[in-house]
């Protein structure tokens, strides 16, 4: 009994017809024909009554039905585990972060992720939260690093909370240091150093300023994390920055807390519903997950 016969036999079944079961099997209807017919003699039993042209399962083929199909299914299985394991050895992750996790979460994943699983190839694009849920949508992106709550509810998203990150001020270090914690309140007036436009820390740091009765002073808009805390450094200005960040700024940079209630950001790792990440992204989920959460 050969495999390619049980794929023909099957076809056959399900279509009660030799031509259209030949066209989804993508053969000749006389090989096909063959094929089941050699099977039949093999078994020692006619599969199928022929009568008249009408085409049904005799009782030999009712009773070979399930069994074919179960063994086409554990055969399906056994490829898809096979090609699963093979994407540990040799796959890609497409994952998207917002920059400032770029900088200050993912590097140690990552590490940890190519330690594990060393011919598996990263891709990492960086932008807001809006561009990536957009690139997961579009299937440009596995797996992405979002700031929770997302800008507008998408239910073809799952989403996986990881972590709450408090948000501190940084300063140059030439400045005065402050002499307690500081309130969002204190911020009115002062020069700040505010990120571009889409970027999750300006419309944080916005909201919570006009929450307390005042629109920010901005001496520099428009740049990337690594150009914020330039500009800090150089004294133009002060920024809210992630507190992972922040700690790996450097000793010309000052950190300040925010006084309670203070500012925190919920970080959460997202995922397409309706489609299941390929088995290299999942695992980069567990790593993520044992490295915040302890998952």
């Amino acid at each position: 009994m050969q495999f390619q016969q049980l794929v023909y036999f099957v076809a056959v079944a399900e279509t009660r017809h030799f031509t259209r079961a030949a066209e989804r099997v993508h053969v000749s209807q006389p090989s096909l024909s063959q094929q089941i017919r050699a099977l039949e003699k093999e078994l020692g039993a006619e599969l199928f009554s022929r009568a008249r042209g009408n085409i049904a399962l005799t009782d030999a083929g009712e009773a070979l039905l399930p069994l074919a199909r179960r063994i086409l299914a554990d055969a399906d299985t056994a490829r898809h585990e096979v090609q699963e394991l093979a994407q540990l050895r040799r796959g890609r992750v497409r994952l998207g972060a917002t920059p400032s996790l770029c900088t200050g979460l993912l590097p140690e994943v990552l590490r940890a992720f190519h330690d594990l699983y060393p011919g598996i190839r990263l891709f990492i694009e960086e932008g807001g939260s809006h561009d990536l849920v957009r690139g997961l949508a579009r299937g440009a992106l596995d797996l992405a690093l979002v700031v929770l709550p997302l800008p507008s509810p998408s239910p073809a998203l799952t989403t996986v909370e990881l972590l709450q990150e408090d948000l501190v001020v940084v300063s140059s270090a030439a400045d005065p240091a402050p002499r307690r914690p500081v309130r969002i309140a204190d911020l009115q007036g002062r020069p700040m150093v505010m990120f571009r436009h889409g970027y999750d820390l300006r419309e944080l740091t916005v909201a919570a300023c006009r929450a307390e009765g005042f629109e920010p002073s901005f001496s520099v808009e428009g740049g990337e994390m690594d150009a914020v805390l330039g500009f800090v450094r150089a004294g133009l200005g002060v920024a809210v920055v992630p507190s992972m960040v922040a700690a790996r700024a450097g000793r010309d940079v000052r950190v300040t807390a925010l006084a309670p209630p203070g500012l925190r950001r919920t970080i959460a790792l997202a995922h397409r519903s309706d489609v299941a990440p390929p088995r290299a992204a999942r695992e980069l989920q567990r790593v993520l997950l044992r490295s915040t959460v302890g998952g």
